[in-house]
C-alpha cells in the first residue's frame, strides 16, 4: 500500500482547496469529518441530471426533481414572524410557476434580481390544485455552464447549518472535484488480488472511487457501486472469518471423543420424540466440533418451538460422557427455571445430577450447590448470570450453553471461559430470534452458525389476527369463549405504568379495566412484570401453570421461557409499538398444546407504513426466518443485532438487506483465499495484506466472543 496514499487520506480538511479552517471546523461539528479520507468515503446519496431543461407547461409530476429556465417575476412578502414567506414566479414561453421561500426571505430577495433569467432546480409541489416551487435552487442562466452540466451531478447529505455557511450542494461538488483530482496522483494501490478482479469483473479501486462521485454513465455508476460494495463486504468478512480460523488454530479445546452411556440411554430409552432432520444435522455439526481438538464456538439459531433445548441437552450429555460438566445460562430467572424444569423432566429416569442457581438462591442452599459443583457432583447446572460470579467454581466445565445470547454482553459470556483453566469450555450460544443468513455471516462471522430451520411434525400454526381498538368488545367476547372451553389467555402491554409521552394502554390501568370485563370470581387474573421480585413472578407463573388463573396480564417479561400448553390466545395491546422480533417471540408463547391457538394484534387506527408492514407480515406467516428478513429490511442490521453489541459494521454503501448475493460471494472468496493462503504469503495476495496493515486496521467489526 502506498504510504503516500495513506498520508493523502489522512490530511486534515483545512488543506483541501475550497474548505479552509472555518469550513473544516463546520464539517467536523456537523458531520464528524476531519480528513480527506472522510470526505472521499462519504458517497453521494443520489444524483441529479442537470443537463435537461423542462418547459413549465410540461410539468405534471410532483415526485421527481425538475429543472426549468425562465425569467424571474417581482417579489411579494406575505405574513409576519414565523409565517413570513417570500413569493415570486418564473415564466417561460409555455407558462409560469409560483416560487416560494419560507426561510431566508431577506437573503433570497437581496441575492436574486427581478427580470433576470434563472435556472431553477428542485421538486415541485401541488398546493390547492396549483403547482408551486418551494425553495428552488436558483442559478443565473449561462448557456456555456449549461453545456458543461453533468448528467450525474452528485448530491451529498448535508445540514441546514452547512448550507447557510456556504457549504451548499454546488460548493461540495467543487470541493469533491479538487479531492478527486488529487487522488489521481496519490499513488493509490489496489487492495484486491488481480485474479479475483478479473474473475468478478471488478473495476479498479481508483476508478470506482472516481466514478462513485462523478460517473459519466449509469453503467459507470453501477460498476463503481458493485466494486465498492464487494470491497466493503469482503473485508468485513475477512476480519470475522480470519478471527474464527485464528480461534480454532490457537485455542485448544477438550476432545469429546466418546458417545457413552448417558447419551445412548437417553437417546434410545427416554427421548420422547424422533428428532427432526434439522435437529439431527445440527447435532452432527456440534459433535464434529467437540471432537476436533479446538474450542467449539457455535451459534445455534432456531424458530420458536423448533427444539433447540433438546439439542442443547444431548450436547450436554456428550460432555458428561467424556467426564465433563455442562452449564446452561439464561438471561432471566423465568427462562432459567423453565429450562431447569424441562431438563429435569427429560432426565427424571436417569442418574444425572442437575441443579439450579440464581440470585434468589441464598444461604445454606446456595452453599450446598457451590460445594457440590466444585466437587464435580453436579453434572448440569442451569441458572442466570449468577453462574459467572467469581465464587462459582466447577471441577471440570466442558460445555457452556448460553440461551438468548443477544441478552448477554460479550464480557458476560466470555466470563464462562475462565471456569476451566485447563481447557476453555466448548461454547454453544442459542437464540430463538432467527437471523437472516446474510446478517449471521456478517455479524457472527467469527462463529460457526447452525440453524434448526424445521419445526417438529404436528405443531399447529398459530392463527394471527390484526384488529383495531374499536373491536375490543368483540375480542373480549372471543376470549371469554376460549376461557369457557377451558383455555388460558395472555394479554401483553408495552408499559408498566402510564406514560405522558406515549398514549399506550399501560399494564396497571389495563389490569383494572380487564377486571370490569372479566369480573371475579368467575374469572381469575394474575399479573407479571419486570419490576416484581423473582419469587413474586414465580408465584404468579405457578398459579397460571396450575390453571388457577385464566388470564395472565404481563409485559414482555414473558417474551421467552414461558411454556403453558393450555394457553391458546395471545392478545398484544398496542402491537404497533412492538418490533417484529418481539411480536414473533410473544406469539411463540401460544400454540404449544394440541388446541388451535390465536395471536391477536390490537392497534390504533392510525398506523405508520412500517407498522402496517409489521402487522401484515405477522398475519401472513409463522416462519421466523421469513419474518427476520422483513425485520432486517425495516430496521437494518445494527438495530436487529442491538447497537451496543453489533458495533459499527463500517459499511458506507453496502446494505445487508439488499446485497445478500454480494455477501455470499464475498464470504466464498474469503474462505477460498484463507484455505489456500491463510497467512497471505503469496505475492498474489499481497494487496490484501498491505491493506490490512494500513487502512484495514480501522475496520470495526463486532464478534460474539472477543
Amino acid at each position: 500500500m502506498s504510504s503516500y496514499f495513506n498520508s493523502y487520506l489522512d490530511k486534515p480538511l483545512t488543506y483541501l482547496k475550497g474548505v479552509g479552517p472555518a469550513k473544516a471546523e463546520l464539517l467536523k461539528k456537523e458531520r464528524g469529518f476531519t480528513t480527506f479520507g472522510d470526505l472521499l468515503y462519504d458517497f453521494p446519496f443520489r444524483y441529479e441530471d442537470r443537463t435537461k431543461i423542462s418547459s413549465i407547461g410540461s410539468i405534471e409530476s410532483t415526485d421527481l426533481p425538475v429543472q426549468i429556465r425562465g425569467r424571474l417575476g417581482p417579489f411579494t412578502v406575505m405574513g409576519q414572524g414565523r409565517k413570513r414567506r417570500l413569493l415570486s414566479h418564473l415564466e417561460d414561453d409555455t407558462g409560469a410557476i409560483e416560487l416560494v421561500w419560507f426561510r431566508g426571505v431577506d437573503w433570497v430577495k437581496s441575492s436574486l434580481k427581478v427580470g433576470k433569467e434563472y435556472i431553477a432546480y428542485g421538486t415541485v409541489q401541488r398546493f390547492q390544485q396549483k403547482l408551486n416551487f418551494p425553495h428552488p435552487e436558483m442559478t443565473p442562466y449561462d448557456p456555456n455552464q449549461l453545456k458543461a452540466a453533468h448528467p450525474f451531478a452528485p448530491v451529498y447529505e448535508s445540514t441546514e447549518l452547512l448550507n447557510r455557511k456556504g457549504l451548499t450542494v454546488k460548493t461540495r461538488r467543487r470541493v469533491m472535484q479538487s479531492l478527486i483530482e488529487g487522488l489521481a496522483s496519490a499513488g493509490i494501490a489496489e487492495n484486491m488480488p488481480a485474479y479475483l478482479m478479473n474473475k468478478l469483473n471488478l473495476v479498479s479501486r481508483v476508478k470506482a472511487l472516481h466514478n462513485i462521485h462523478f460517473p459519466e454513465s449509469q453503467s459507470d455508476l453501477d460498476a463503481a457501486r458493485w466494486r465498492i460494495k464487494f470491497e466493503e463486504l469482503f473485508f468485513t468478512q475477512w476480519v470475522m472469518v480470519k478471527q474464527n480460523l485464528k480461534h480454532k488454530r490457537k485455542i485448544r479445546g477438550a476432545k469429546f471423543e466418546i458417545i457413552g452411556d448417558a447419551f445412548l440411554e437417553f437417546y434410545n430409552k427416554h427421548l420422547p420424540f424422533t428428532l427432526t432432520r434439522a435437529q439431527q444435522r445440527v447435532l452432527k455439526e456440534i459433535r464434529r466440533d467437540m471432537k476436533a481438538g479446538y474450542q467449539m464456538n457455535r451459534l445455534l439459531q432456531g424458530d420458536v418451538g423448533s427444539g433447540k433445548t433438546i439439542v442443547a441437552l444431548l450436547s450436554a450429555l456428550i460432555a458428561i460422557d467424556n467426564g465433563y460438566q455442562a452449564c446452561i445460562m439464561a438471561p432471566t430467572e423465568i427462562l432459567a427455571r423453565q429450562h431447569y424444569i424441562s431438563v429435569g423432566e427429560y432426565l427424571k429416569e436417569m442418574d444425572i445430577d442437575i441443579a439450579f442457581l440464581s440470585g434468589s438462591i441464598k444461604g445454606q442452599a446456595r452453599q450446598d450447590i457451590l460445594e457440590r459443583l466444585e466437587a464435580g457432583e453436579i453434572d448440569i447446572i442451569i441458572g442466570t448470570h449468577a453462574l459467572i460470579q467469581p465464587f462459582v467454581k466447577f471441577k471440570t466445565l466442558g460445555l457452556a450453553i448460553t440461551d438468548e445470547q443477544h441478552r448477554f454482553g460479550v464480557k458476560q459470556r466470555a466470563a464462562l471461559w475462565a471456569k476451566n483453566p485447563n481447557h476453555p469450555p466448548h461454547v454453544l450460544v442459542m437464540t430463538a430470534t432467527p437471523i437472516p443468513r446474510t446478517l449471521a455471516m456478517t455479524l457472527y462471522g467469527d462463529l460457526d452458525v447452525s440453524s434448526i430451520d424445521e419445526l417438529p411434525p404436528g405443531r399447529q400454526p398459530v392463527k394471527t389476527i390484526h384488529v383495531r381498538d374499536g373491536q375490543r368488545m368483540e375480542t373480549y367476547k372471543f376470549i371469554r369463549n376460549q376461557i369457557h372451553q377451558g383455555r388460558q389467555i395472555y394479554i401483553v402491554y408495552p408499559l408498566i405504568e402510564e406514560s405522558n409521552k406515549l398514549q399506550l394502554r399501560d399494564l396497571m390501568n389495563g389490569y383494572e379495566r380487564l377486571l370490569e370485563y372479566f369480573p371475579r370470581p368467575q374469572y381469575q387474573l394474575c399479573m407479571v412484570h419486570g419490576q416484581m421480585k423473582a419469587n413474586e413472578k414465580e408465584a404468579e407463573m405457578q398459579k397460571f401453570l396450575a390453571r388457577k388463573t385464566h388470564i395472565m396480564v404481563a409485559t414482555t417479561v414473558i417474551e421467552v421461557g414461558v411454556n403453558v400448553p393450555n394457553a391458546t390466545v395471545m392478545l398484544i395491546e398496542n402491537a404497533e409499538r412492538f418490533g417484529l422480533s418481539q411480536l414473533h417471540q410473544l406469539r411463540g408463547r401460544v400454540g404449544r398444546g394440541a388446541e388451535k391457538s390465536y395471536c391477536i394484534l390490537m392497534t390504533d387506527f392510525a398506523l405508520s407504513k412500517d407498522a402496517k408492514k409489521r402487522m401484515e407480515t405477522m398475519c401472513s406467516t409463522n416462519d421466523g426466518f421469513k419474518i427476520s428478513e422483513v425485520d432486517l429490511e425495516l430496521r437494518g442490521p445494527g438495530e436487529m443485532a442491538g447497537t451496543r453489541q453489533s458495533g459499527d459494521l463500517g459499511l458506507k454503501l453496502a446494505k445487508i438487506s439488499e446485497d445478500q448475493d454480494i455477501v455470499a460471494l464475498a464470504r466464498k472468496a474469503v474462505n477460498l483465499i484463507l484455505k489456500k493462503d491463510p497467512d497471505l504469503m503469496s505475492s498474489a495476495h499481497r494487496p490484501i495484506a498491505s491493506y490490512m496493515e494500513t487502512e484495514g486496521r480501522s475496520l470495526q467489526v463486532w464478534s460474539i466472543i472477543s
